[in-house]
């Protein structure tokens, strides 16, 4: 199953730079990497990345992840997907552009939408 991360230009620069990331702000803030599943990836965009340009969109599946990877609550009530580690750059399966129209952000066909794993 993929899981998904939303990086802004900058953040997706540095992880290209360094090969591994712990996150932004608000995933070190939290204490781990938000990711979110297919079917959680667009509003998530919409909520944290609204207006925003030059984002890229990266693909990893959630079994290289180990038991680091916990399933939680989030926005109401639905279980996502946090990494209690820094990503590798190396898990990336993929990673798009996520380019801003009028009606937001214009995904690639992230797949099917397998649900929440608990």
């Amino acid at each position: 199953m993929l899981i998904f991360k939303i990086f802004t230009a900058e953040q997706w620069a540095q992880l290209e730079a360094a090969g591994l990331t712990h996150g932004a702000p608000v995933d070190l803030a939290d204490g781990f990497i938000h990711f979110s599943t297919a079917g959680q990836a667009r509003e998530t965009a919409a909520k944290h990345f609204a207006g925003e340009r030059g984002l890229v969109v990266a693909a990893v599946e959630a079994a290289r992840l180990g038991d680091a990877l916990r399933w939680e609550p989030s926005r109401g009530g639905a279980l996502f997907p946090h990494l209690y580690r820094a990503l590798r750059r190396d898990e990336v399966a993929w990673a798009a552009p996520l380019p801003l129209e009028a009606d937001g952000h214009v995904f690639p066909d992230l797949g099917p939408d397998l649900g929440d794993r608990a």
